[in-house]
């Protein structure tokens, strides 16, 4: 399932190629066949994502919901357009590009309320500027969930899915497990940081990279990462490798009907005070 960073990159794309001018809107497959005439020859004011969840905006009550899910996808180019290919949920034709949206989960058109109600769901994104972090550790912080259920619940934090959520927890040398309450404030706060510039990041670059320098193939003479996924991540679809950083093997596990990817050693709960004591 894609995640927040590209849900960002379209929303950016949907702006600079469509917003501003009238666009033609179409259902090829039918399904979204008379949202798509209420909207058609209209202008789309903007464009936006919260989380996993991007926003086409027209009027106040005119507003396209998208969902990618597990199979949804964009996919754009320049005029002329071509014909449909496969189904096609909607086509989006402008005065330069098209784009057709195919498999989404949820495509759907909204009144402002609705939206507003759909988005008052959703926790804080660290790829919007008015992300307020203390919402998430408000939660996080009174909770005995695991961390890793934590941060893939959309309603804690929107946006990061498995692969954030396995390196974050990494990068940190945090137990995947460890309950939310355990977690002290300094932590949350240098984990929500670093969420913001590894995600910020993937809008940049187009794709998940979060080893640090000194864990690059050209300095530690590997080779780089082949997987369809793409990018350079110390744990996420590992397992059975080494560690990047001390070389024990990564382990998987299932949690929550997804895999879960973790460093046994660097990501070890310290012992409480009165057990390291009694060492």
């Amino acid at each position: 399932m894609p995640e927040g960073h590209t849900t960002h990159r379209l929303a950016a794309a949907h702006q600079r190629n469509y917003a501003g001018a009238p666009v033609a809107v179409s259902s090829p497959q039918g399904r979204f066949a008379a949202a798509a005439a209420k909207l058609d020859g209209r202008v789309l004011q903007r464009a936006e994502a919260h989380g996993k969840h991007l926003f086409h905006i027209y009027d106040p009550d005119l507003v396209v919901h998208v969902h990618l899910g597990l199979y949804g996808s964009f996919i754009e180019s320049i005029l002329p357009v071509r014909p449909p290919q496969g189904q096609v949920r909607m086509r989006l034709v402008g005065s330069t590009h098209w784009t057709d949206l195919r498999g989404p989960a949820a495509c759907e058109l909204l009144t402002e309320a609705e939206t507003d109600v759909m988005r008052a769901r959703l926790g804080p994104d660290p790829l919007r500027g008015d992300a307020d972090s203390d919402r998430a550790w408000a939660r996080i912080s009174q909770s005995r969930a695991p961390l890793a259920t934590l941060l893939m619940d959309q309603s804690v934090l929107a946006g990061v899915g498995n692969v954030y959520r396995a390196e974050v927890l990494f990068r940190h040398q945090l137990d995947p497990f460890q309950a939310g309450y355990e977690l002290r404030p300094d932590q949350w706060a240098a984990l929500w940081s670093d969420l913001v510039e590894l995600m910020h990041d993937g809008v940049h670059r187009g794709r998940i990279d979060t080893v640090r320098p000194e864990h690059d193939p050209i300095h530690m003479g590997r080779m780089p990462r082949q997987d369809r996924h793409g990018g350079e991540v110390y744990v996420y679809r590992r397992a059975g490798e080494p560690c990047l950083v001390c070389g024990t093997t990564v382990v998987t596990a299932r949690h929550a009907g997804r895999n879960l990817y973790w460093c046994p050693r660097c990501q070890r709960r310290p012992l409480p005070e009165q057990q390291r004591s009694a060492v």
